[in-house]
């Protein structure tokens, strides 16, 4: 490799890290992510034309193609998404990750079996890889709807094992026996992508977040094993900076959860559906409901509001609207904070991105641990589609499937306003103590319809 081509990987490597460095920060995530995409630009042109072998004009007219036809899908798929559908569409991208190292791999497997090196990562990296793809489409399609949200299998457990001691029995036979028979591996791709499937289908909608991440994980980890086999510095750095970021983000969500990474993946194999709404299901006392103009009157006369938004906000498309909401209470003199709770929404940081698409400052974005202290000097707290992550069944019922599970601590705002469609139970099948407190007023209806109301009683004050 020459020494052109290394320089241009090494500055694509230091923008991956700074890019990754700025996505840390809602203010410099934008300008981080263009970064880290301007370091891919440059290592792919550099690639193109700086690599040191010949390659036929037909290959360079296949590679441009594919480029253009990719970039003009994907810019258009991206500008066109919902925020609603951001989780399926992240899902769906990394699925065509995780489909790429596994094809690299399958390719190279004919090229590179002289070495058992080689023939080691191949495998790791369509193992990986495939598992990554069919998982992906496989949480695409429950986002989406198009699957139930926990399926479970009979003889699940015995079924999954069979499976996975298939895939290491394949892979080992292809090491030690040194075959190149293409049909090994072709074998290898199918039974990995089974067990993808396996891998995700009994996991519930509540968990998506953390597979999502952890899935990611799975793809940058193929694509540095990948790396390795074109001995590609700028891959490999990629690589391991997405496997390393995924997993860090994947244990950050389970410990606001409270809940080990095994637990998600395996806690609801085997179980009936009766078992996963066990727990706090009572109702004490009776809710109290309110309308538009009481809640109007409330937050008018408030020093500080707090919006906890979930994923009922995104579901209506509300964003615009309680934005609105908050500038106008600013324009009264009332303080305004929004509590992001680590998973709320259906992806790492899906709060975060929705409300960003409206130019809510990044600095009223304030994370769990950072706000609950603030909860109890609050005069009211407007809860806007967010359910399991502000029941304080967490904190008060060890029957609890969510019992020990970090939430924001609402229940200690002066007053409480909970805007739902309904009085139904949240991803955890249970009943949310909040709405039977004293200081809770219900206020029920589509999202952006009550919002749209709340802001036409404000500015009428």
């Amino acid at each position: 490799m020459g020494a052109a081509i290394s320089f241009i990987y090494l500055i694509a490597a230091i923008t991956y890290i700074v890019g990754l460095k700025m996505l840390g920060n809602p203010k410099s995530a934008r300008k981080g992510n263009l970064i880290a995409a301007g370091g891919m630009g440059i290592a792919i042109l550099g690639t193109i034309f700086l690599y040191d072998k010949k390659v036929d004009t037909t290959i360079h007219i296949l590679i441009w193609t594919a480029i253009i036809l990719g970039s003009i899908a994907g810019w258009m798929v991206a500008k066109k998404v919902e925020m609603t559908k951001m989780p399926e569409l992240v899902s769906m991208f990394n699925g065509m990750g995780g489909a790429s190292a596994a094809l690299i791999g399958i390719i190279e497997f004919q090229i590179h079996t002289n070495s058992l090196n080689n023939t080691i990562v191949i495998i790791a990296g369509v193992i990986i890889g495939s598992i990554s793809l069919s998982g992906s489409l496989v949480a695409w399609a429950k986002l989406n709807g198009n699957m139930k949200s926990i399926i479970r299998l009979p003889k699940y457990n015995l079924i999954n094992n069979l499976v996975v001691l298939s895939v290491l029995a394949v892979g080992f036979y292809i090491i030690w026996s040194g075959s190149s028979n293409p049909a090994f591996m072709y074998l290898l791709f199918l039974l990995a992508l089974i067990y993808g499937v396996l891998f995700v289908i009994p996991i519930g909608g509540a968990d998506m977040p953390v597979v999502i991440s952890l899935l990611n994980s799975l793809t940058g980890i193929a694509a540095a094993f990948t790396g390795f086999l074109f001995d590609n510095m700028v891959m490999l750095a990629g690589g391991i900076l997405v496997g390393s970021a995924g997993l860090i983000l994947t244990f950050a969500m389970c410990d606001a959860m409270n809940r080990p990474l095994s637990n998600v993946i395996f806690g609801a194999f085997g179980q009936p559906d009766a078992d996963l709404t066990q727990g706090s299901s009572k109702s004490e006392g009776t809710i109290k409901k309110t309308t538009p103009s009481d809640a109007a009157i409330m937050m008018n006369y408030a020093n500080r509001v707090i919006i906890v938004p979930g994923y009922g906000l995104a579901v209506a498309q509300a964003q615009h609207v309680i934005h609105e909401l908050e500038l106008l209470l600013e324009s009264k003199g009332v303080e305004v904070k929004y509590a992001i709770h680590p998973v709320a929404g259906r992806m790492p940081g899906h709060m975060n991105v929705l409300l960003a698409e409206t130019n809510v400052d990044y600095d009223k974005l304030i994370e769990m641990d950072d706000i609950n202290p603030l909860f109890q000097n609050t005069d009211a707290v407007l809860v806007v589609g967010a359910n399991d992550v502000v029941n304080p069944a967490a904190h008060n019922d060890p029957a609890s499937p969510i019992y020990g599970m970090p939430i924001l601590e609402v229940e200690k705002a002066k007053s409480i306003i909970i805007n739902k469609r309904s009085m139904n139970p949240g991803y955890a099948g249970i009943q949310n103590e909040l709405f039977y407190n004293q200081k809770t007023s219900m206020l029920f209806g589509d999202a952006k319809d009550v919002l749209t109301k709340l802001v036409h009683e404000l500015k009428n004050m």
